[in-house]
């Protein structure tokens, strides 16, 4: 959790903090069935279901299938069940929405949906955010929030679930402007990971052809990562056109156009859409700072984490648990915790406690010792080099602050040079 928090906070920082062209949003769960009307969700937001006529009825994704068992491009040959080899029935269409309804009574006029994706949210607010912003094109609408998809067959750890987090970024720009700010915004993204420490060898950036697009995108772009079963999606960039305001200004009867106060120029904004899921995102921090290495004749396993992105920052540890070193590091742990995630660990060996924050990426340690008690320094040890160095202990907060703002690279590059 405190990980997954971490990543939607970098996030924020890299849409909102750092920029002054970007707006926050909150946009509801549940929404007029209307919009998934006008968005096209209701009539072609659709997996191809196939069932398994042998022994074992699973239902399964077709195109999954065929791409496991005959590629991609294979649209003709013959696939069978992957649990019992039995025939498969014709596919048809299965909805990926969730159904609900609105009120006491569960008929169709009172038929809702959980939305499949937070985007359509940004676009019916879209007049709203123009008349309180005070933003013109180009200017961006962000949010972080739930989606829903009755998915055939989750799977992957977290990777595919039925409800994941969404960090979703839709910027409105001049028609012309489009293509230019779609490659602007693949940059960006592609930047966002590589500074949060992933190796850019284990990322790649990938168009989709002429077969793939969506039948409102003129371009998109997925940021994949190389994950232990193979290059998946992390993030689509996609130039969406001005399909999405021109949907809804049609079935709302709204205008959704920008209109240049001084000019009178009037325009449907093109979007550029950077879409990311929380938990892939995440899961791809964790694979990549996973790392185990010898250390004097022991296995040492770590999480090498970028440090703002890591659960904790600083453990703080008695090296023995009497002669006043407790109290001397519950006093250092309550008053650097006020300024950063800590914990304070008194279990076991010195060498185990230091092993626990290891695994759960903790990028530094700090020892009180004897010489604590004698000259208020404390030993502080860095996860990633090993190296121990000798402070005072009014130093401390404003050394690991300093630390946490600087700019960092995962160790892993520099032993993947050398080997």
């Amino acid at each position: 959790m405190l990980l997954k928090n971490n990543v939607k906070g970098e996030w924020w920082r890299a849409m909102i903090q750092e920029r002054d062209d970007i707006v926050a949003l909150d946009s509801a769960i549940i929404q007029n069935p209307k919009v998934w009307e006008a968005s096209g969700h209701l009539a072609g937001f659709t997996d191809p279901l196939v069932q398994c006529l042998g022994e074992c009825k699973r239902r399964w994704r077709e195109d999954d299938l065929r791409e496991q068992q005959l590629g991609a491009e294979d649209a003709e040959g013959e696939i069978r069940c992957p649990k019992c080899d039995g025939e498969l029935s014709e596919p048809r269409q299965f909805n990926l929405m969730f159904e609900t309804y609105v009120g006491p009574v569960h008929d169709e006029d009172d038929k809702a949906y959980l939305r499949p994706e937070t985007a359509q949210g940004i676009f019916i607010n879209f007049k709203n955010v123009l008349s309180f912003a005070r933003k013109k094109p180009p200017f961006g609408i962000a949010q972080i929030g739930k989606s829903f998809r009755n998915e055939i067959t989750p799977g992957n750890f977290i990777f595919r679930t039925l409800e994941f987090e969404q960090m979703e970024m839709e910027f409105f720009v001049p028609p012309a402007e489009a293509a230019e700010w779609h490659d602007r915004w693949m940059d960006q993204r592609m930047r966002w990971y590589t500074d949060l420490g992933i190796r850019p060898d284990q990322l790649r950036l990938r168009a989709h052809g002429a077969d793939e697009l969506s039948h409102y995108s003129s371009a998109t772009s997925d940021i994949e990562y190389l994950f232990p079963m193979g290059w998946s999606e992390l993030e689509g960039i996609a130039n969406r056109g001005d399909f999405d305001l021109t949907q809804h200004a049609k079935f709302s009867g709204e205008k959704l156009e920008y209109v240049d106060s001084g000019s009178g120029d009037r325009f449907v904004p093109h979007v550029i859409e950077p879409a990311a899921g929380v938990d892939r995102a995440m899961l791809s921090f964790m694979v990549d700072a996973y790392d185990v290495e010898e250390v004097e004749g022991r296995e040492r396993t770590l999480l090498r984490l970028h440090p703002r992105l890591a659960p904790v920052k600083v453990a703080v540890l008695p090296l023995v648990n009497k002669d006043g070193q407790p109290e001397k590091a519950r006093e250092i742990y309550e008053e650097l915790r006020a300024l950063m995630p800590a914990e304070y660990d008194t279990g076991g060996s010195i060498g185990k406690r230091y092993r626990r924050q290891d695994e759960i990426g903790t990028p530094w340690g700090v020892t009180v010792d004897h010489q604590t008690m004698e000259d208020d320094t404390v030993t502080l040890r860095d996860r990633d080099s090993l190296d121990q160095s000798r402070i005072a202990i009014g130093e401390l907060a404003e050394k690991l602050t300093r630390r946490l703002g600087e700019p960092w690279a995962s160790p892993k590059l520099g032993a993947a040079a050398k080997s």
